[in-house]
């Protein structure tokens, strides 16, 4: 099992790009079962969960080639192919619900299995169930699969008024994607706002779907007779992003993150500023960047997760591991999932001072960490355990790391390239 091995006290200096999204590339690879025709993505991150979604799609029948080094992968989804995700592919990721819709929608009907993932708290699939019914599915759960299909006697989905009890992204992309090729009108009510979903909007529109609001609670799909293939750019990942941000302004240091999206990054940006970070953000002959520079001990934020436009759960962990050695004390609270603090115990490790209470933290910065052996617990715990190598004294090892490889595309080469002392360890 790969381990990372980090001596941490350097500043960071340089350029990094940043990858495509995985929460955006792995509806999108989904959304090629919505068409015979050819499909090719780029800026696709080479991930462990890319992989995984890749084989499961295999497993159906889709063909999926690998296109340069950039990041290209073309898709081909032949009719009569097998329309079930198994257990064992499915367990690993519980993005694997996201063939639902789209195997509903042009199939007629769907076999998979309940889906798995990381531990970080209770993410269940009934509002994916719900959702579906109201647009005419007939689904049961036995033997630990959904099966869904059409009534006898339908050939399609039927639009209809979706309103989940919470916000779910998953859910919305899932409906998305059936929407697309239903029969009527369908208004997704509380949708996810969140710009890998305004992604994967943009994506569908190329492909031939009429659908309008997307980036706000209320989008609408007018369903659509067939789909036709497209080419793609996956969206630059935000968490990444946000993730070096982060990195820079614990260690100190001037780094230029090359694609890097401001805009879908505000609330983080804000705090970082407000904790004494400098950042600029614009665009060149390249593309979109985001600049950060950081020098001293950064200021102690407070800050509430919530949905998107709001601070984002998946950088929650991070951005407490720069409140570890800030000057001041700070509250984090956690509103998203329940066991999003697994992080916490291994900081301790590492001389951070955190209490929790429920889904409270209390952090009280220290002038210094001090290096450890750690444990990932999940993927972005994992990224905040390097933050934290890369600031403590003398060498930390991070262990289980394979939590990292699910969303991060070569993080300790990138973090090498600008100055990090930091390597994979088989």
């Amino acid at each position: 099992m790969d381990k990372l091995l980090i001596r941490g006290g350097r500043k960071l200096s340089g350029e990094v790009p940043i990858s495509g999204a995985k929460n955006a590339a792995l509806p999108e690879l989904c959304a090629a079962l919505l068409t015979e025709e050819a499909v090719t993505l780029t800026n696709v991150p080479r991930l462990r969960d890319v992989a995984t979604m890749r084989q499961l799609l295999n497993n159906m029948g889709v063909r999926t080639d690998t296109l340069g080094e950039r990041g290209g992968i073309r898709l081909q989804a032949p009719d009569g192919l097998n329309p079930e995700a198994p257990y064992d592919l499915v367990k690993t990721m519980r993005a694997s619900v996201l063939v639902l819709g789209p195997l509903l929608a042009r199939f007629g009907r769907a076999r998979v299995s309940l889906p798995g993932g990381c531990a970080i708290g209770s993410r269940p699939v009934d509002q994916h169930i719900k959702g579906m019914q109201a647009m005419g599915a007939e689904i049961v759960v036995e033997h630990g699969y959904m099966v869904a299909r059409l009534p006898q006697g339908r050939s399609r989905l039927h639009g209809a008024r979706i309103a989940t009890d919470m916000v779910t992204v998953t859910g919305t992309e899932n409906f998305l994607m059936a929407a697309a090729l239903a029969e009527g009108e369908t208004l997704l009510e509380n949708a996810a706002q969140e710009p890998e979903v305004t992604d994967l909007a943009e994506m569908l529109i190329r492909m031939g779907a009429k659908i309008e609001g997307h980036g706000t609670s209320r989008i609408h799909v007018q369903g659509v007779d067939r789909l036709r293939g497209c080419d793609h750019q996956v969206v630059a990942d935000r968490i990444e992003a946000g993730t070096f941000l982060c990195a820079v302004a614990a260690t100190g240091g001037d780094v230029l993150l090359r694609c890097g999206r401001a805009d879908h990054l505000d609330a983080v940006i804000d705090k970082l500023t407000e904790a004494g970070a400098e950042i600029e953000a614009g665009a060149n002959a390249a593309g979109p960047f985001i600049r950060i520079r950081a020098s001293g001990r950064m200021k102690a934020q407070s800050f509430r997760t919530t949905e998107y436009p709001g601070f984002p759960t998946d950088m929650q962990a991070q951005f407490m591991t720069v409140n570890c050695i800030a000057e001041g004390t700070s509250k984090v609270t956690e509103t998203i999932f329940e066991n999003r603090f697994m992080h916490v115990n291994e900081l301790v490790r590492l001389g951070a001072r955190i209490q929790t209470e429920g889904k409270v933290a209390m952090v009280e910065g220290v002038p210094r960490l001090s290096g450890a052996t750690v444990m990932a617990t999940d993927l972005r715990a994992s990224a905040s355990l390097v933050i934290a190598g890369l600031v403590a004294e003398g060498e930390t090892t991070v262990d289980r790391i394979y939590h990292l490889d699910r969303g991060y595309d070569q993080m300790e080469v990138k973090l090498r390239a600008i100055g990090a002392d930091i390597e994979r360890v088989k």
